[in-house]
């Protein structure tokens, strides 16, 4: 399984972006799906994730009631919504999959048994 992130860019602060991830090979229905980012000297953390039985969303506390996560399991895509953006938020934002992925395990990027290549969110001030 692969998995391919799209839909960085640059933006102004309060804009708006919208990630996509779309999983590719095998198949992927058992799998969790989690976005981490990368800022500049700073190690990746957790932003969002899914289950991919219940498609219940888990947040990080930074970016709750701002960003959305979404599955399309049609085409196995999940999608990261980025509303009221603030240059805090730019990083490299990276797209995983984790086997069985519920709870904690989409927190964790040690649990990822799969990653996309990031992509990069620039926010402005």
């Amino acid at each position: 399984v692969q998995l391919q992130a799209s839909g960085g860019g640059l933006v102004q602060a309060g804009g708006s972006l919208r990630l996509s991830c779309a999983a590719s090979g095998h198949t992927i229905e058992d799998y969790g799906r989690s976005w981490f980012r990368q800022a500049p000297g700073k190690g990746r953390e957790f932003v969002a994730g899914v289950n991919w039985v219940s498609a219940t969303p888990l947040y990080a506390d930074s970016v709750k009631d701002r960003f959305t996560i979404s599955v399309d399991r049609t085409t196995n895509t999940v999608t990261l919504k980025m509303n009221n953006l603030e240059p805090k938020d730019t990083a490299v934002y990276f797209c995983a999959a984790v086997k069985y992925g519920t709870g904690w395990k989409l927190r964790d990027e040690d649990a990822m048994n799969i990653w996309g290549k990031g992509t990069q969110v620039t926010v402005s001030s």
